[in-house]
């Protein structure tokens, strides 16, 4: 009953895309890996994957979150280790690992449908992810999920700015709105920040950027194992 009355004026449930929706951050885990193996005559695997990082959280001013963006870490990654001695072949193959994540399979999660079928017309459904736009808006298009939601929002960052943005194109307030998400620094710290509520559902892998090191108590917050839990609330 309590949890009831605390939703009871929910008008709006957004889910986040990758690793929330679909599949997402073990297709990128799998492209570094192929990419330290491409590099180890250079250094080890845990140097170029740091080193990687490193150079990702630099460029994200400029470029943003996405494949785009990581491919072009990647390559300058691959130039600063090899004392800008790298061979074209390995940029050719850099480029191709790219490619190849932009076009890995949208492998839907289970119960997500079924979740999105029982809370369409009780509530309007929003995808708010973050990334880059073409991207996004093709995993969601091959994904087969496209016609449950009334709101598409991609977002550059994450930020309390950009949900109050979301809100006020849907003309709604915060505490009427519920984000579902699998990063508790993306999807549930801003939104929680100005009085909506959250759902965190954990994912068995997140990027080491979207990680936080401390416990959130917030009368706002729920925490499940599946996504197919939070119909028990709604």
């Amino acid at each position: 009953m309590m949890e009831e009355n605390l939703l009871k004026g929910v008008k709006v449930v957004a889910f986040d895309a990758d690793d929330t929706l679909w599949l997402n951050e073990p297709y990128f885990e799998q492209i570094e890996k192929k990419f330290c193996g491409l590099l180890e005559d250079y250094a080890t695997h845990h140097s170029i994957s740091q080193e990687l990082f490193k150079t990702e959280i630099k460029n994200l001013p400029l470029y943003g979150y996405g494949v785009k963006g990581y491919t072009l870490s990647m390559i300058e990654t691959a130039i600063a280790i090899s004392g800008h001695t790298l061979p074209i072949a390995v940029i050719d193959k850099t480029i191709e690992f790219g490619k190849e994540l932009l076009q890995k399979p949208v492998e839907v999660f289970d119960g997500i449908e079924s979740v999105l079928q029982a809370l369409k017309g009780k509530y309007r459904l929003v995808v708010a992810t973050k990334g880059d736009l073409l991207d996004q808006e093709g995993k969601l298009t091959r994904s087969g999920l496209e016609n449950y939601f009334h709101h598409i929002e991609v977002m550059s960052e994450k930020k309390d700015t950009e949900y109050l943005k979301l809100l006020k194109h849907l003309d709604i307030k915060a505490d009427e709105f519920l984000m579902v998400g699998n990063s508790l620094k993306s999807d549930i710290l801003p939104v929680l920040e100005l009085g909506g509520h959250a759902i965190h559902i954990p994912f068995h892998t997140t990027w080491a950027h979207e990680k936080i090191d401390y416990h959130i108590e917030h009368k706002n917050f729920r925490q499940f194992e599946k996504i197919s839990d939070i119909l028990n609330i709604l």
